[in-house]
C-alpha cells in the first residue's frame, strides 16, 4: 500500500483535482471517471461526487494508494 501526504493550500480541493495533483491519475477528468466508476472512498466511504469538497484531516483511498490530506 502506497500513502501520500497532500498538503492543503486552500479551505479545500475538488476530489478529481486532488487525484491528478498526487499524481494518482492523469488528468482531471480522468480523476472524474475513477469516481463515477465507484473506485474512489473519501474517510471509509465510496465518494460518488466528483467535485466534492476535501478538507484537511480527510483520508481518500483508491486502490492500494491513500492519500492523507493535511492543513
Amino acid at each position: 500500500m502506497q500513502q501520500l501526504d497532500f498538503h492543503l493550500r486552500g479551505e479545500f480541493v475538488a476530489l478529481n483535482d486532488l487525484l491528478k495533483l498526487t499524481g494518482v491519475c492523469d488528468s482531471g477528468g480522468a480523476g472524474k471517471m475513477l469516481v463515477a466508476e465507484g473506485l474512489v472512498a473519501v474517510d471509509g466511504s465510496v465518494e460518488l461526487r466528483k467535485t466534492a469538497k476535501i478538507r484537511a484531516g480527510q483520508v481518500v483511498r483508491l486502490g492500494d494508494v491513500t492519500i492523507r490530506v493535511l492543513a
